[in-house]
């Protein structure tokens, strides 16, 4: 599962508040606020023919979260949407792309985690690629990561934050295990997130995840809910123990970059009969026919 280069992503401009870059030129100060200590937040966006997928909800999280960091700056979502614009126009770009959106605090006087040393700011960085959605299809393993998630008393989930050091120690579990990707569980051992995607598992029927405890508010995950709601399919939001993930009919994981994505084997263990899921394949497609629709136009013509 290990992504590879796409040669279309050779000559990237990328956007550094509002300077379009070459790839290779491209940098920001090493007084940076995500250089400093990973002040910074983040949104994944995915466009499909022209239109990116739930973008007013991505940049509703984005402000959300920068407000939970006190940045004293914020930019409205007409100025970031005209960034999104003119990067995707610049790098000719209309179909298959994901786009990296982050907003830091902006670049410090001296070092120093001290947020009032900050007296440029905040660093807007639209960075937009052709990627595919980058989970293979036909099935995933996963391998229980010994690295738990934080819960909200010890920092709180909801602040999509670019310190993303718990997920890239449980990254390095799953690659030394030969699995595509790691679960990860709250303090309580009940199941949080993989280390970049929601899980869902199909017990007895019902499509389950877990709650918003040790996890972000996915926005994938949100709308895999919806579609259960509309489409008559049995869900629950509950805790989930890795007890009921060894046993369930099905397993996947939602997230932009990704989309919905079977997991087929768990710790080893085989996830249902490993070739069929039913509901995963319905919801997979009910989520396609959305994404062809609906979202917001960035690209005109």
């Amino acid at each position: 599962m290990l992504q590879k280069f796409d040669e279309r992503n050779r000559d990237l401009l990328i956007n550094i508040n509002g300077e379009m870059i070459h790839r290779d030129q491209a940098g920001i100060s090493p007084f940076d606020s995500a250089v400093q200590g990973g002040d910074a937040v983040w949104e994944g966006l995915r466009l499909y023919d022209g239109r990116i997928f739930k973008l007013h909800e991505h940049l509703a999280r984005l402000r959300s979260s920068a407000l939970a960091l006190a940045f004293a700056e914020i930019p409205d979502e007409d100025a970031i949407v005209a960034e999104i614009r003119r990067t995707l126009a610049a790098n000719g770009m209309r179909d298959g792309v994901h786009i990296r959106l982050t907003l830091t605090r902006g670049v410090k006087l001296t070092s120093g985690m001290d947020p009032r040393l900050n007296t440029a700011g905040p660093t807007l960085i639209v960075l937009a690629e052709h990627k595919a959605p980058v989970y293979d299809k036909s099935g995933l393993a996963l391998v229980t990561s010994s690295v738990r998630r934080f819960p909200p008393d010890c920092l709180d989930p909801k602040i999509h934050h670019c310190n993303l050091i718990q997920s890239i120690l449980a990254k390095i579990e799953a690659n030394v295990a030969g699995a595509d990707d790691a679960l990860m569980l709250d303090p309580r051992g009940f199941v949080a997130e993989t280390n970049a995607t929601h899980v869902f598992v199909v017990l007895d029927g019902v499509v389950t995840t877990s709650r918003l405890v040790a996890c972000p508010e996915g926005i994938t995950r949100q709308t895999v809910l919806d579609l259960c709601a509309a489409n008559g399919i049995p869900h629950e939001v509950r805790d989930l123990s890795l007890t009921e993930v060894y046993r369930a009919g099905e397993m996947f994981c939602t997230g932009t970059m990704g989309e919905l994505a079977r997991v087929t084997r768990v710790d080893g263990r085989p996830i249902g009969d490993e070739q069929h899921g039913p509901l995963t394949e319905r919801l997979s497609n009910l989520f396609r026919d959305l994404t062809a629709t609906e979202g917001t136009a960035v690209v005109s013509g």
